[in-house]
């Protein structure tokens, strides 16, 4: 067993290369062999977001906190709020963050495979995150 105490693990401001605007993230669970579970708390300050990416073997978000956007590709954005859960297939296409004018905290729940976790392509445009959802 390993126990962290809260506090012990400092957060982190998200890669810029993979993320829009201001992002921080704190470990939840990052679990070692066998296991390939990887979960963080992350934080999106208004207008932040990921870029594009896809999971190799999943991913799964809950929200805890304000109003985020969420799309997959070739299908409309969608509002998440707390309480929401969103189930992303291996391999699709998707971006997600906060509202324009709301940030937003989720829970982000994938495995590993191989040690890779997401694959990072182009980021979303303020044009493509600008689309009213729906």
């Amino acid at each position: 067993m390993k126990l962290f105490p809260a506090g012990s693990r400092p957060t982190k401001r998200a890669p810029e290369e993979y993320f829009t605007g201001t992002v921080w993230q704190d470990p939840v669970v990052v679990t070692e062999a066998p296991a390939r579970l990887v979960t963080f708390r992350v934080s999106f300050e208004p207008g932040a977001r990921t870029a594009w990416h896809t999971h190799p073997l999943g991913q799964t978000l809950y929200v805890v906190a304000g109003v985020g956007r969420f799309q997959t590709e070739g299908q409309s954005i969608v509002e998440i709020k707390p309480g929401d859960t969103v189930w992303i297939p291996p391999g699709e296409k998707h971006w997600h963050g906060a509202a324009p004018n709301t940030g937003m905290v989720h829970i982000a729940m994938q495995e590993a495979l191989d040690g890779k976790t997401a694959d990072w392509m182009e980021k979303v445009t303020d044009a493509q995150y600008e689309v009213p959802v729906g």
